[in-house]
């Protein structure tokens, strides 16, 4: 039986010791008048985002369209997990992210990849994890095609997290929710040495995971120390470790009744195919990186930045899956699907000590230069970048049946060996970038970049064979004209084109564990933003195509993973953020997709909206600041997501669904130190809706939203 680890209330004391010495008496400093113009500190609106190049850049100059969520919102949802975070963008939906896994999303109707989807500080690492939020500054969304920044990625765009770095701050936090969870979470830092050229900043997290689904509790355990050193006045180093551990068991998805019909009552507390001999899936995560930086003059600088990524795997899971061995489903040729009346088998599922690792290595020169009497900002440089998965091949043994209206009984586990561990996958791509932001006059702008992209990718086998090797060349261009009336005001255009790896044939397709070849993605977007008094605003229209992939019917009762046809998704989006009164703070965004695949040669694939991408999403999230009440501030929100399909066929349909949201922040001083109490209540309403509805692995998986939840924590500043 699991047991969750103990709460270390020993961190607390720890902390707040550490705290304690820390705190120092400053005396007061008398300055001239300054005016400064600016948003305060506990904003939402962000102005600047790293995830588009080598450098953090205004928003208002860069040519593509960027969400940025920073600390003060995260705190302020009490933010965990990234689907927390990412929910405030419109454009992003779930793909595949069951509670105790690890989690993957869509953006603008195509699933990002874990093997390339994800940075930390612009470097790629392995998006098998739930990344910790305790020590990021922000998460920055670049969404669309990222070709010019990450080389080999999906059509859908980027996320990138953002480290907190040094400063003075002693922080603890305590929180707990309605199931009884509780977390302990320390945010220490300080400057230090003869010229206060040394920075450090440590965050320190232990969460006892309370799930509001039944047999589905955990533990977390998260460090990181980021390090600064500012060498001379031209120099400078960054490094960043950090590592979390985290067990809970994972809650699987349903699958359609009969391949046709959406369960009924489902309830967001029931562990299907639940056994009380599954252990917790396992995730350790190690994330490091340094970035030194050299300015040779004052237009101009060097960067040197490496980075490794590794996830370690256990998964030992009872898995409900298909109706193969039950009676319900005896007529059905290919029932991967749950049987009419909700009968499912289930599989005794293990793949432990499953390895993934990202390398990386980048240098660039960044710097300023005159042609022609035009100004230019120029980047170029080169990448280095391998990726490898070391796995056994699974164990997927049947173990025995239930069904969806009733806990299953108690079944004798697979009792065979496990297989051996080899190394399944060794990717490596080779990159030279170059960008030139070209100043015609004050108002207009031409960007003028891509990347040249050398992929070499080898597949083995559990014997050690070779069983596929990819090479090739890619160039991939993204080209912008950027035009400002006003210094607050951007209009522009975009042309890029995109290279995404081929993806793996379901087990049960003729050509199972086939890696099909790369494809090649193209997006045209149009933007507008404006910083308008301290909103700000923005709108896209875009225009994304691809090549389709899908398990093809043969008409035999078999399946052929193949690349045929294509998928176009076109979108508009309009964004807000920032503070629209003095005591009125919002986030909103809206979306809209028309995503239709063609020429699959599957009529029933065609004319209608593709799978798992709702016609319109929207997001809203305000603060109020409760007049005459100082510190006291009224927090709510609404996610609200139209109609979805949950069939490449179209004929099955889950309805769309508003989900509100509501909380407060009180800020007041206890024994002499700042304390922030926050209360957050998500799902007020406890509707029930299914929030993800997508394919997995070649099957389709309904996802039930959560319930009503609570949260409550306070935040000690010292």
């Amino acid at each position: 039986m699991f047991r969750p680890l103990p709460f270390p209330a020993r961190l607390l004391v720890s902390s707040i010791a550490l705290a304690s010495g820390w705190a120092t008496a400053e005396e007061p400093l008398t300055l001239g008048t300054v005016t400064v113009v600016g948003d305060s500190p506990d904003s939402y609106r962000a102005t600047h985002a790293s995830v588009t190049g080598t450098d953090d850049a205004p928003l208002l100059d860069t040519p593509a369209a960027v969400s940025v969520f920073n600390t003060q919102l995260l705190q302020d949802q009490q933010a965990r997990l990234l689907s927390e975070v990412l929910r405030n963008d419109a454009s992003v939906g779930d793909s595949y992210a069951p509670v105790g896994y690890y989690e993957n999303f869509v953006i603008r109707g195509f699933s990002l990849n874990a093997a390339s989807s994800y940075k930390i500080n612009g470097r790629t690492i392995t998006g098998e994890q739930n990344v910790a939020l305790e020590n990021k500054e922000q998460v920055e969304v670049l969404k669309g095609l990222a070709g010019l920044q990450s080389g080999v990625s999906e059509p859908g765009g980027v996320i990138n997290y953002e480290t907190k770095r040094p400063t003075e701050v002693k922080s603890v936090t305590v929180s707990t929710d309605e199931q009884g969870g509780r977390y302990l979470a320390t945010d220490l830092g300080t400057w230090f040495g003869s010229e206060q050229q040394f920075g450090i900043r440590t965050n320190l997290a232990h969460e006892d995971l309370r799930s509001y689904v039944d047999h589905a509790d955990g533990t977390r355990d998260f460090g990181s120390v980021a390090f600064d050193w500012n060498i001379d006045p031209r120099s400078s180093l960054q490094l960043d470790v950090e590592y979390q551990h985290r067990e809970q068991r994972s809650v699987p998805g349903y699958q359609l009744l009969g391949g046709t019909e959406v369960p009924h009552h489902a309830d967001p507390h029931d562990l299907l195919g639940y056994q009380s001999w599954s252990n917790p899936v396992g995730i350790t995560s190690l994330n490091m990186e340094g970035r030194y930086q050299y300015r040779l003059t004052d237009d101009w600088k060097a960067q040197l930045s490496l980075s490794r990524s590794r996830v370690i795997i256990d998964d030992y899971s009872a898995f409900p899956w298909a109706c193969y061995g039950t009676a319900s489903c005896a007529n059905d040729p290919v029932p991967n699907h749950f049987s009419s009346t909700g009968d499912y088998d289930i599989y005794d599922f293990r793949s432990p000590d499953d390895t993934r690792r990202n390398d990386e290595a980048e240098a660039w020169l960044s710097g300023e230069f005159s042609t022609f009497g035009l100004r230019n900002e120029l980047d170029v440089g080169l990448s280095a970048f391998r990726r490898t998965v070391d796995q056994r091949d699974a164990i997927n043994e049947y173990v025995g049946s239930g069904n969806i209206d009733a806990t299953p009984p108690t079944y004798t586990p697979y009792q065979g060996a496990e297989n051996h561990t080899y190394r399944h996958l060794d990717s490596r791509q080779y990159g030279l970038f170059v960008n030139d932001r070209l100043h015609l006059n004050e108002q207009w702008q031409l960007v003028l970049g891509g990347r040249e992209v050398r992929l070499d990718e080898k597949a083995f086998d559990a014997d050690g064979d070779t069983t596929r090797h990819t090479q090739m060349w890619e160039f991939l261009p993204n080209l912008a004209v950027i035009y400002k009336p006003t210094d607050n005001l951007s209009l522009y255009t975009r042309y890029s084109k995109g290279l995404s790896l081929g993806s793996e044939a379901a087990w049960f397709t003729t050509n199972a564990n086939e890696t099909l070849a790369p494809t090649i993605s193209r997006q045209l977007e149009l933007g507008i933003k404006q910083d308008w008094q301290r909103l700000s605003l923005g709108a896209a229209l875009f225009q994304i195509t691809q090549a389709y992939q899908f398990s093809r019917p043969n008409g035999d009762g078999t399946f052929t993973y193949v690349q045929q046809g294509k998928q176009k998704n076109i979108g508009l989006e309009l964004t807000a953020s920032g503070r629209a009164s003095d005591n009125l703070q919002l986030n909103a965004s809206v979306a809209a997709t028309r995503a239709r695949v063609t020429d699959t040669g599957i009529d029933a694939y065609e004319g209608h909206q593709a799978i798992n991408v709702p016609r319109l999403r929207a997001s809203f999230y305000g603060d109020y600041s409760v007049p005459g009440i100082d510190g006291l501030a009224l927090l709510g929100g609404v996610q609200y997501s139209g109609k979805k399909y949950a069939n490449r066929e179209g004929t099955v349909q889950v309805g769309d669904y508003a989900v509100f949201n509501a909380g407060s922040r009180y800020t007041t001083r206890l024994e002499g130190y700042e304390t922030v109490l926050r209360l957050s209540v998500d799902n007020l309403f406890d509707k029930r809706y299914w929030r993800d509805v997508g394919e997995f692995a070649g099957d389709d998986y309904l996802f039930l939203g959560a319930p009503r939840t609570a949260r409550l924590s306070a935040t000690v500043n010292f």
